[in-house]
């Protein structure tokens, strides 16, 4: 793991553009002056070099039944992203805040359903056992590191999205179909990783 956070430290430490669920489609024109609501996910790696995602519920309005990062928006209470997005992971997976070194941000990234989200890179210094928050969360499980900061591994998908195509990264893994601003948040950080 020592590695892994060396790598996950100086990619943090590279400059990057924001992103969104747009960057592979230029011809959508964006209204002036949305008003895009603060979300924050946590992009924990443990200290066995594994990436920890969840499985939507699939009776959630938003994103149901997709892979996602612990996280969710930004509560008035919250001192910041960083608060929220463990705040969250303790809701959702039971991940005590105790147990996190958080090293820093990606950039934000604007999705299709109206977020502005800070992603949140840490580490989880401590064994914990997952448990999914029931009517939220299906399943919590790990990828490695190494599979989702292999650039080769990303493939650009389309699909119709109200009424026109959509382009989007996907970088799935087993059974698991990472796919979306999930994905694109990960290409982001391979990018910044380098070989």
């Amino acid at each position: 793991m020592p590695d892994d956070v060396t790598r996950l430290t100086a990619a943090l430490l590279r400059p990057e553009r924001p992103s969104s669920d747009y960057d592979l489609n230029p011809g959508i024109l964006l209204p002036e002056g949305r008003n895009l609501r603060a979300a924050a996910v946590l992009v924990a790696v443990t200290e066995q070099g594994r990436l920890i995602l969840t499985k939507r519920a699939s009776g959630l309005a938003h994103h149901p039944g997709q892979i996602a990062f612990p996280g969710g928006k930004v509560d008035a209470g919250d001192a910041g992203p960083e608060a929220a997005a463990l705040r969250e992971a303790r809701e959702e997976i039971g991940l005590p805040e105790a147990s996190v070194q958080v090293l820093g941000r990606l950039a934000g990234h604007e999705t299709v359903t109206g977020f502005q989200i800070t992603p949140v890179v840490c580490v989880v210094r401590r064994a914990f056992v997952p448990v999914a928050e029931a009517g939220e969360v299906d399943e919590v499980f790990t990828v490695p590191l190494t599979h989702v900061l292999d650039p080769a591994r990303y493939r650009i998908e389309r699909r119709r999205w109200r009424g026109a195509w959509r382009r989007y990264y996907a970088v799935p893994y087993g059974p698991y179909y990472i796919w979306g601003a999930t994905a694109r948040i990960l290409r982001g950080l391979a990018d910044r990783a380098g070989p």
